[in-house]
């Protein structure tokens, strides 16, 4: 069963073969994606349609798009809509009918070879499926490749698809008979207006919303695989039942799977958690859930980077605060916050002295309110916006331990944080100076290709339609100076304002999301933030919530994973090791060390009485990008033996030199 919703392609045709018939009491009038319209018995599937226009595409058709619904070739259509037919060539419908239809005939195949197994669920989600069942005996990997195994047998039977409406009553009598008590349980809380659609996949049957394709034959049987399987509570509660769940991924044709298989594999090399711990750079204990221990070359690169974003802050006029980690829930029920958020605050309770009651207090989940407070001291001026005001804020948020991934995803975390507060003309302006300031940063930290997209106002919101008219075109005027690639995402920005999104690609090609720009017309009214304009009045100014990095701790841990460890040299915590191949070198190393520490190189001797072979082995796993060799040649000549991280060449070169190339190469970006 599964209720995903996705956007689909068109397939166009050019020779729809009859015009436009007189439409009346029992017919339907359908539109298609060219303009042309025709007229059809009420009642009328996308199968017959498509067959009405030609065999050819009757017998590539696999889905509908009607009225912006994913429709099965199956469903009757009742009334007058726009119709589009869908082929394996859209690959939107294409890869979400594969995915569904694989996850019944997983469903199918384990039943098959477990009659007593229960099933319960199986939604497509990103690229694939999973679905849950209650079984005693846990799935090993071996049941996974059985079941992989019949999986293929099902979808080259070619066994029909069907589909059925049921009433309640029916459907219900139908799982009790058949010893199915999740889907039971699934009838009864389905609303009264909603069908209830029960589909076969040949003998076997599921309860789902659709749609599916026509038989199991049309899914590609070298184009999944079955990853993994995990526990998962029945409906997402901890006091129900513990299943199994079985996830899978499918794609088109057997190479977009091994492109994806291969992905993941170079993904896991680049695990962050594994590189932290190699590279010794930070751990994370159950006596401290979600919150990290940096060690010191951990350290090291946070500091980097976080001196490298102050300059930049600076130079782009902005001006760093600190503000307070633990506040009054006053002032969360103020921003509204405490409402909206409260689940995911931690709670701080204070017994004052002399109160009457305790006072309880919240470590803030994120900086807007406390920086609208450094605004509000003082009386602001129209001559003194934009008042760009930035902090390095230490947040906290509870998130589920289910939930929690390495420095991806903690519940203690720093954010590149900032709030600009400006008039309303202002705001075309601002967008542009952060739209050039975040492109500039992303190239320095390796990220050329980004993408954006405009969330535009959404049916509940506050601010007048002329106050979101000029956010959104300011917004959007802003974007176009930069790039026309960009995306606009209907009715999906704050209910305060429109927002931008920024979208990272990696080194192996997965997005992350990272920057955002928000422009906010709620918060300056509740927490009375004003300005006195050129006409002598006050006047509430636009604050725009804005973020380069999102959060440290997560940028970091894609730094590491864009660049398998193997930092930039400006940012390396390691950044040159001096290895003595000979325990004769080692006053001649301590001195290459000291010259370059005075030029401001993290530069460590390695001395110990092993082989070199073994040091540049250990190194080499630790990500040091220069490793420099002494024996007793580069004693009597004064030079080294250079050797970098992933090169199997070395080089020579004089000391004097080495130290002049490496303090260059140190500089971060903006210094350089």
């Amino acid at each position: 069963m599964s209720d995903k919703n996705i956007s689909f392609g068109f397939v166009h045709s050019a020779d729809y073969k009859r015009p436009v018939d007189d439409v009346s009491a029992s017919e339907i009038r359908l539109t298609f994606p060219d303009g042309n319209a025709r007229s059809f018995p009420a009642g009328t599937t996308p199968a017959q349609v498509a067959e009405s226009i030609s065999k050819s595409l009757a017998k590539k058709a696999i889905s509908a798009t009607v009225d912006g619904a994913h429709y099965d070739l199956q469903w009757p259509i009742e009334h007058d809509a726009s119709i589009a037919i869908n082929t394996m060539q859209d690959d939107g419908p294409a890869l979400e009918l594969i995915r569904h239809d694989l996850a019944h005939i997983m469903a199918r195949a384990v039943q098959e070879i477990w009659p007593e197994v229960k099933v319960t669920i199986g939604p497509v989600i990103q690229n694939g499926w999973y679905y849950d069942f209650d079984r005693e005996e846990p799935f090993t990997p071996e049941d996974l490749s059985a079941i992989e195994k019949k999986m293929k047998e099902i979808i080259n039977r070619r066994d029909p698809v069907t589909t059925e409406v049921w009433d309640r009553e029916r459907a219900i009598k139908y799982y009790e008979a058949n010893n199915e008590p999740y889907k039971v349980e699934l009838v009864e809380a389905i609303p009264e207006d909603q069908q209830i659609r029960m589909y076969w996949h040949g003998h076997w049957q599921d309860l789902c919303r659709g749609p599916h394709l026509q038989h199991t034959g049309q899914v590609p049987a070298d184009a999944f695989k079955l990853m993994s399987v995990a526990g998962a509570y029945w409906r997402g509660d901890s006091d129900r039942q513990m299943l199994q769940r079985i996830y899978g991924v499918a794609f088109k044709n057997r190479e977009d799977l091994k492109a994806y298989l291969t992905m993941i594999e170079e993904a896991a090399k680049r695990d962050h958690r594994r590189l932290g711990k190699e590279m010794e750079l930070f751990h994370l204990q159950e006596e401290a859930p979600g919150m990290v221990f940096w060690h010191p070359n951990g350290w090291t690169i946070y500091r980097t980077l976080e001196d490298y974003m102050r300059r930049r802050l600076s130079r782009a006029g902005y001006k760093e605060i600190k503000t307070p980690q633990v506040v009054d829930r006053i002032l969360w029920e103020r921003s509204g916050h405490w409402e909206a958020y409260r689940e995911n605050m931690f709670i701080v309770e204070v017994e004052e002295e002399h109160a009457k009651e305790k006072r309880m207090n919240a470590l803030k989940p994120m900086n807007c309110p406390c920086h609208v407070q450094v605004y509000n001291q003082g009386l602001k001026s129209y001559r003194d916006l934009p008042l760009r005001l930035a902090e390095f804020g230490s947040c906290h948020r509870y998130e589920s331990s289910g939930s929690m991934h390495g420095l991806m995803r903690v519940r203690g975390f720093t954010q590149d944080d900032a709030h600009i507060f400006c008039t309303e003309d202002q705001i075309e302006q601002e967008t542009a100076h952060f739209l050039e300031l975040l492109s500039s940063i992303y190239r320095d930290l390796g990220f050329a290709k980004f993408d954006i997209k405009l969330s535009t106002r959404p049916d509940v919101r506050v601010g007048s339609d002329e106050i979101w008219d000029k956010a959104e075109t300011a917004l959007e005027n802003a974007i176009r100076k930069v790039t026309n690639d960009y995306e606009i995402d209907p009715g999906e920005g704050a209910f305060y304002g429109p927002k931008l999104d920024f979208k990272l690609t990696d080194a192996i090609g997965r997005e992350w999301q990272c920057g955002t720009f928000q422009a906010d017309f709620n918060l300056p009214v509740r927490l009375d933030a004003e300005y006195v304009g050129e006409d002598g009045a006050k006047h509430r100014p636009v604050m725009l919530h804005r973020a380069i990095l999102g959060s440290f701790e997560r940028f970091l841990g894609i730094l590491i994973e864009n660049y398998a460890g193997k930092l930039p040299f400006w940012l390396a915590p390691r950044q040159v090791v001096v290895a003595s191949i000979v325990s004769d070198a080692d006053d001649y190393v301590n001195e290459v060390v000291e010259k370059l520490q005075a030029r401001g190189i993290r530069a460590e001797a390695d001395t110990r009485n092993e082989k070199i072979n073994y040091k540049v082995r250990e190194h080499s796993l630790g990500k040091v990008p220069v490793l420099l060799a002494i024996g007793m040649k580069e004693v009597e000549d004064r030079s080294v033996s250079i050797r970098r991280l992933g090169e199997r060449s070395t080089e020579t070169a004089t000391l004097e030199q080495i130290v002049e190339d490496l303090a260059a190469e140190s500089l971060p970006p903006d210094l350089a």
